[in-house]
């Protein structure tokens, strides 16, 4: 039985522990709003947020301009099955024929491509803030101005890093892919993907606090001044901007502003196969291929269009998050029962899947573990073939260091030691001093030798290889 004083109370102390600057939660039902919570601030005068304040919801955008590219393919205007050369002439990765890199392959991160720096250097170069040293850094190896399409293909056909693999061999998350995509649509569509995105999924679904929008201008006139301020806690330093991250060439990847309210309809109306209130508001055709029966689904989260999807407890659970300076999202929805779920946060680096997970929780009534990877108890027979050097490169040169002794495995990533739990197959654990999860880690074995390691949602290559 759902307990609303019992959810708020939870997540009240969630609050409280985590010292959160400003939230906002929304549970919505097949009948409609179901639970909805709104604590702390949305600006440096103490103004507190309420059910109509919008945030940024960063990378939950992807779904949205996956969903607008299933809708173009539903009505015959394109084919995710085709090269991405049959929209975006200039496309090419090195070492890769054409043919084969498909629109899908971007749209599930089994491109290929590797992490780059690329949507960092064009933050640093537009959003208008502070650039540490590290980031000043970083910006002396940017080899252009990151402002459009074709700085960010010019970087990719001569990108010094491997590929991590063959396209549709193996995932890992790039926000370069979904860069692209968003021009796939202003072609196909014939129009703007922020024109496309509000007239066939904001406007459908009355999601009219809804908008892509590159900066915040056009975000705030739409809020009426109840845009939400961005948050940064830098050791016991916090502070606030209204310097909104701006990203040119990264409209469909993390660019979407909306509320807790609008974001829960979204996510009901893919629960309940494209129907809103009644009517098929988003092509049924559409939001099977998004996240339908030819996306796997077992325990593990798969990739699908821009969500992940597993199996829990019964239920088959959609979901993502989102991080962006002073953003912090989650949401996600129970497949094919009616509900959706948000929760949006104005304080950067924060995971908020513990919170989606307590709505969850409340609705189903269950108190089923979620942790989908856990140790055998036993050890990995060939550690040796893990030793190596990992580097990933999204911003500064992230380095995961293994080594191995007899039968252990030890993990340094980016300086922080960590304990190596074997989870069967190539899966680890990796935990730090207190035992608490840090990192999940898959190593990627070929002819007896490991050419990389998925860390979470990313691939790092092996040192040296290529």
């Amino acid at each position: 039985m759902f307990s609303e004083t019992e959810l708020r109370r939870l997540l009240d102390a969630r609050m409280e522990r985590e010292k959160l600057t400003g939230v906002s939660a929304c549970i919505m039902g097949p009948e409609g709003p179901v639970f909805s919570y709104e604590n702390g601030v949305m600006n440096q005068s103490g103004r507190r947020v309420d059910g109509e304040t919008m945030f940024g919801i960063a990378s939950m955008s992807k779904s949205i301009t996956a969903l607008c590219l299933c809708i173009l393919e539903a009505e015959g205007r394109l084919s995710l099955e085709e090269p991405v050369r049959t929209y975006i002439e200039n496309f090419e990765m090195p070492g890769v024929p054409w043919e084969c890199v498909r629109v899908r392959h971007l749209m599930n991160h089994t491109s290929g491509l590797p992490t780059t720096p690329c949507l960092e250097w064009a933050s640093m170069l537009y959003s208008g803030r502070p650039v540490d040293a590290d980031g000043r850094k970083l910006l002396e190896e940017c080899p252009g101005p990151m402002r459009d399409l074709e700085d960010l293909l010019s970087y990719i056909r001569t990108c010094p890093y491997p590929l991590t693999g063959m396209p549709g061999e193996d995932m890992s998350y790039s926000n370069d892919g979904y860069a692209i995509l968003s021009y796939i649509v202003d072609r196909c569509a014939s129009m703007p993907l922020e024109d496309f995105m509000r007239e066939r999924v904001f406007q459908p679904l009355g999601m009219t606090r809804s908008i892509l929008d590159s900066g915040h201008e056009e975000s705030r006139k739409l809020s009426g001044d109840n845009l939400t301020s961005l948050f940064d806690l830098s050791g016991d330093v916090l502070t606030c901007s209204d310097r909104w991250t701006v990203i040119p060439p990264y409209r469909g990847c993390a660019m979407v502003k909306s509320t807790a309210r609008d974001m829960a309809v979204y996510y009901r109306c893919l629960s309940l196969h494209g129907m809103h209130e009644g009517r098929q508001a988003i092509p049924r055709e559409a939001v099977e291929r998004l996240i339908g029966a030819g996306h796997r689904l077992d325990g593990m989260p798969r990739m699908c269009f821009g969500l992940y999807k597993r199996k829990w407890d019964g239920h088959v659970v959609c979901h993502h998050a989102g991080g962006l300076y002073g953003v912090s999202s989650q949401g996600g929805l129970l497949m094919g029962e009616g509900y959706g779920f948000s929760v949006l946060c104005n304080l950067s680096e924060q995971d908020m899947e513990d919170w989606m997970w307590d709505m969850i929780r409340a609705v189903t009534g269950s108190r089923a573990e979620r942790e989908w990877l856990r140790a055998t108890g036993s050890l990995f027979s060939r550690p040796d073939l893990l030793e190596g050097r990992y580097t990933g490169h999204e911003g500064m040169e992230d380095v995961i260091l293994v080594t191995g002794d007899h039968d252990r495995i030890r993990c340094e990533k980016n300086g922080e030691r960590l304990d190596m739990r074997y989870c069967g197959g190539t899966w680890f654990r990796g935990e730090d001093g207190e035992g608490k999860l840090s990192c999940r880690l898959e190593f990627l074995l070929r002819d007896s030798r490991c050419r990389g390691l998925r860390c979470g949602s990313r691939i790092f290559m092996r040192a040296g290889d290529a």
